[in-house]
């Protein structure tokens, strides 16, 4: 089994940052694509940011310029640092990771348990 424990949510007045991290153990093999999702009080779960194995990102069009996406292969962990936090940020945000538990390489999606970001002054 694979477990993600996230931690670094908060609450922080407009224009003030937060880094998230979103660490992986368990059985772990490999891990492939790593996302940071996030879901507001009556809306939708949406993709925040997604970094590939090899480092290439991609972000959701409100976030681009004030959020950057990484990992570190070596401690299985996700990170996202927000910068310039806007109170429609506000939400609870959950990492993905796709984790192949052997050398198989069948990966499957696992979800961190959530955590609470609020922006507000």
């Amino acid at each position: 089994q694979v477990q993600l424990v996230e931690s670094g949510g908060g609450l922080v007045r407009p224009g003030g940052s937060l880094r998230l991290s979103c660490a992986a153990s368990g059985t772990i093999f490999s891990i492939n694509v790593m996302g940071w999702y996030r879901q507001a009080p009556g809306k939708e779960r949406e993709l925040v940011a997604i970094i590939l194995r090899g480092g290439s990102t991609d972000y959701a069009e409100s976030v681009e310029g004030r959020f950057t996406v990484s990992r570190d292969n070596v401690k299985k962990t996700l990170y996202l640092q927000m910068n310039k936090l806007k109170p429609e940020d506000t939400a609870v945000y959950y990492c993905n990771q796709e984790v192949a538990a052997d050398s198989s390489r069948r990966y499957r999606a696992y979800w961190g348990q959530g955590t609470q970001v609020t922006v507000s002054s």
